[in-house]
């Protein structure tokens, strides 16, 4: 079921990455492969397009809202996110997003109520097109760098290994309770459960 009108929808869940086939299991992707699970264990739809974006549906928190995927490459999230903000009118306390985040190993997960992107330049630019960094994240580890001599554009580019897709993949059931809570205002109990 679709509903029309704008207030209908209170939320964004934002899960960020690069679109097309050779990134589909880089550590970049982290947000969208959570996405995929959503698709596969939650029944979510997301076909429909609109401001450089796939989106669909998504209840969590009691809320309804849309789970958008931004088709713009990861450095130019921003320009996707603000343009549902203001199409759908969603204050920036209401977009959640989900991404990677090279400080923690993969298989771990940190909730932020806001701050800076941390070298995360999807984040980065979603802060700069939205003039805040008052939105909540959920940050998925996706480990650092084997070593100081390797780039970081390099290593976020690069794919997951079978064990640590695995991993990660274990962790998406409690990256959907974080988000259930946190959109249900409940973000302190799910920094206490999952952080």
């Amino acid at each position: 079921m679709f509903f029309s009108k704008r207030s209908d929808y209170t939320f964004l869940l934002v899960c960020l990455g690069n679109p097309g086939r050779q990134y589909a299991r880089t550590r970049h992707n982290a947000g969208f492969l959570f996405a995929d699970w959503l698709k596969k264990n939650k029944d979510v739809r997301i076909r429909r397009a609109k401001f450089d974006s796939l989106y669909g549906e998504i209840k969590l928190g009691g809320r309804r809202g849309l789970i958008v995927t931004p088709q713009t490459y990861m450095n130019l999230s921003g320009v996707a996110v603000k343009g549902f903000a203001s199409a759908y009118d969603i204050a920036p306390n209401d977009i959640l997003v989900v991404c990677d985040d090279v400080n923690f190993d993969v298989g771990k997960m940190r909730i932020r109520r806001k701050g800076s992107s941390g070298g995360q330049r999807g984040v980065g630019n979603i802060i700069e097109m939205l003039g805040t960094e008052e939105f909540p994240r959920i940050k998925l580890g996706v480990g650092g760098r084997v070593s100081d001599q390797q780039d970081l554009r390099d290593h976020v580019l690069s794919d997951f290994t079978q064990k640590e897709f695995e991993v990660l993949s274990g962790l998406f059931s409690d990256v959907y309770g974080a988000a259930d809570l946190i959109l249900a205002g409940k973000t302190d109990e799910a920094m206490q459960k999952y952080n």
